[in-house]
């Protein structure tokens, strides 16, 4: 995808680009409830959104979980680009990131059904499924250095 830029969230604009991808993907795709969806953490989370030219294509958030590891959370790709390497291109640009904010681990809570992209990036499964906001996810981790 030619287009493609994902950043970090820095103004409001792109906040909310990164809260409407979620909206789409989550709540109206997915059908989770949106007092699930946004919470505490958005407050002071790192997000990020993927753009394909104007068009805010994709979103993920990055916290720090606890000193050391952080948390990888809200990952969503419009459908209309899925199978684009933009879920890639944000787990990149967050994983980087976490290295230059001195994290050297990583946890997410994957939907089961994407467990196999995480895979491919080097994320291990911990544990049994396990069912948030009414879908079947898997924990996963990796270290990053």
């Amino acid at each position: 995808m030619d287009d493609l830029e994902v950043r970090a969230a820095e103004t409001d604009r792109e906040r909310d680009d990164a809260f409407a991808v979620r909206r789409a993907v989550f709540v109206e795709e997915q059908g989770v409830d949106e007092e699930l969806e946004y919470d505490d953490h958005d407050e002071t989370a790192v997000h990020f959104v993927a753009y394909d030219g104007a068009e805010p294509i994709g979103a993920a958030r990055l916290r720090e979980y606890e000193a050391g590891v952080g948390k990888v959370e809200r990952v969503a790709v419009r459908k209309s680009h899925r199978d684009d390497g933009v879920g890639r291109a944000l787990m990149n640009a967050l994983e980087q990131r976490a290295i230059d904010a001195g994290i050297t681990a990583l946890k997410l809570h994957s939907q089961t059904r994407a467990a196999d992209f995480y895979r491919s990036l080097g994320y291990e499964r911990h544990g049994e499924e396990f069912e948030e906001a009414g879908i079947p996810h898997v924990e996963m981790r990796k270290a990053i250095d």
